[in-house]
């Protein structure tokens, strides 16, 4: 995969990509990442990119034409065009399994007030919000992107199960509580379950743990989640505000 950042900040975007495992995917040639100044497109004398925005209001936008330009001289055929921008739709695991499936992603980060909607309209296919929140800038969110999907990558990971075995893998749920040696610390052990060997145990403990974490830190997730309770032959579907019962 290669991936191409335009944005007024390129060393921001790449800082948190220059270590740990997406380093060592950069350098094993899993993906390739780029960094561009969106400067570079400007046609003013003062490489500007920005301008008040039409009909009055607070801020600055990003002018067209640079934008235009970086897009036109970045894009092949086979290019996803991303807007990093909080009007996007959340950045959730699922959408970053999806675009680990490109072979060429361009992202276009926001800055000011945001963009000229002629870019939008014309350039993007799909704007990603990284939360309900305000940055200076989208190179930081470009960054996060960009490390949610590499490691989906295969041969980013060490252990390809890594990236299947982790909260969001199931978008209803979060991970169990995990632990490591020693088994007594401070007077706190390790629960026995998960030292006693029973496979079994082990997975419906961690089933149960996994449901009151999800409860307690995202109920948001678990009164949208759909559950499915087998009933004899069939199944009983239910739904946060509805339930199908199948004939």
């Amino acid at each position: 995969m290669r991936i191409d950042i335009v944005t007024l900040f390129p060393e921001i975007a790449l800082g948190p990509l220059s270590d740990s495992i997406i380093q060592r995917a950069r350098a094993a040639g899993v993906v390739e990442v780029v960094g561009h100044q969106l400067r570079d497109w400007s046609e003013d004398k003062h490489r500007r990119v920005d301008d008040t925005p039409c009909g009055g209001g607070q801020g600055m936008l990003l002018k067209p034409e640079p934008l235009f330009a970086a897009v036109e001289a970045l894009r092949g055929p086979q290019t996803h065009v991303i807007l990093m921008t909080p009007q996007g739709k959340p950045l959730k695991q699922a959408v970053a399994r999806d675009l680990a499936s490109f072979d060429h992603l361009l992202i276009l980060c926001g800055h000011y007030e945001g963009v000229d909607h002629r870019v939008i309209e014309a350039l993007v296919d799909e704007e990603i919000s990284i939360g309900d929140y305000i940055l200076t800038n989208g190179a930081l969110a470009a960054a996060v992107l960009c490390d949610a999907v590499i490691r989906l990558l295969p041969g980013a990971l060490g252990d390809e199960r890594s990236s299947v075995d982790e909260s969001f893998s199931d978008a209803a749920r979060l991970e169990a509580p995990a632990y490591t040696r020693p088994i007594d610390f401070r007077g706190m052990k390790v629960p026995e379950v998960l030292t006693s060997g029973h496979h079994g145990n082990i997975v419906a403990w961690k089933d149960a743990q996994s449901e009151q974490r999800t409860q307690e830190n995202r109920p948001d997730l678990f009164s949208s989640a759909r559950s499915v309770v087998k009933i004899g032959k069939g199944e009983r579907i239910l739904f946060a505000e509805s339930e199908i019962l199948p004939e």
